[in-house]
């Protein structure tokens, strides 16, 4: 017999609108803490040893946050609004000061992407005013890198996901389209790669392993497509795939390890599986309304990791599922 669904091990209250992002920031020594993006416009910092919001950010005029990230090098966190404006925030001893912004132009839904390089700088991928454009500039300067535009009309862009590769000299960007289309694209060259077309759908959300070179991907209907990246950096459907029982899904994520994969489902349901083979492992039921961000935390201690998932009825659910056999999933 499969063992009973786990309940969660606390949730957290008075976001006050829907959760749209999480990130976690949960390195050794500092207090663990768990960013939220509001459908109200507001950031809330939590403190995941008091388990109460530490700090509330307002900088994007009551406009929905889509997305939140933290630079490692420095600390600062950076927030998305549909006010087309990521803003820049300094966080350091109690400070809550926005100290730089990006206009994006985009009123759109798609997430942005930030890789830090070894420079010490970062790069920040983000879609563009016009509808399948997507922008990528240096952080801090803000100076432009390239701007991508396929050659074909594949709609909106939908999400993206911007990687330094272990090999080869520049980094790539995966990127979702409203007609279905996956494409790879050579950030250094401007250059689409290659492109597979996963869903009849719109792509409303993507994750990649950039360890495994393996990917998965989510539309509107009950399908999860499962890619990899063969070594031409070519994109290749896999026969591999999972098919829900209810559709719709708003994020996917893969944790760090690349044992477990996580998804937010319009069914109010958080869904894990073995990230190896697609196997389902449990279907976490707590929300009362559709499940809109998932995230796991980056506790160094395998066994303090948590997933986290973020929903439409303002309430944040934190999970233990710590697992030693989830290699063989």
């Amino acid at each position: 017999m499969s063992r009973p669904a786990p309940s969660p091990i606390y949730t957290l209250r008075g976001a006050g609108g829907p959760l749209n992002t999480l990130h976690f920031s949960c390195l050794a020594g500092d207090t663990p803490l768990l960013f939220s993006g509001s459908g109200h416009g507001v950031v809330h910092i939590w403190n995941l040893n008091s388990r109460r919001a530490e700090r509330n950010l307002e900088g994007h005029s009551g406009s929905s946050v889509i997305w939140v990230n933290t630079l490692q090098s420095t600390g600062a966190l950076l927030s998305q609004g549909r006010d087309m404006q990521v803003c820049q925030w300094d966080l350091r001893e109690g400070r809550s000061e926005v100290v730089d912004s990006v206009w994006t132009g985009s009123v759109g839904f798609c997430q942005c992407s930030l890789l830090e390089t070894s420079s010490g700088s970062s790069l920040l991928a983000f879609a563009g005013q016009q509808t399948e454009e997507i922008k990528i500039i240096e952080l801090p300067s803000k100076k432009p890198v390239c701007t991508l535009v396929p050659d074909a009309k594949v709609g909106m862009v939908m999400c993206i996901k911007l990687w330094q590769p272990d090999s080869g000299p520049g980094p790539l960007l995966l990127a979702g389209y409203e007609d279905g289309s996956l494409l790879l694209w050579d950030v250094t060259q401007r250059c689409k790669l290659s492109e597979v077309k996963a869903h009849p759908e719109p792509v409303m959300c993507l994750t990649f392993d950039t360890k495994r070179l393996r990917g998965i991907s989510a539309s509107c209907e009950k399908k999860l497509s499962s890619w990899i990246l063969d070594g031409q950096n070519n994109l290749q459907l896999q026969d591999l795939s999972v098919t829900l029982v209810n559709p719709g899904v708003s994020q996917l994520c893969v944790r760090e390890d690349g044992k477990l994969l996580a998804s937010a489902g319009w069914d109010h349901r958080v869904r894990v599986f073995g990230w190896k083979k697609l196997r389902p492992l449990a279907v976490l039921q707590y929300h009362s309304d559709m499940v809109l961000s998932v995230a796991f935390s980056d506790h160094q201690d395998p066994r303090q990791r948590l997933l986290a998932a973020g929903s439409k009825d303002q309430r944040i659910s934190l999970w233990s599922i710590y697992s030693e056999g989830a290699n063989s999933s």
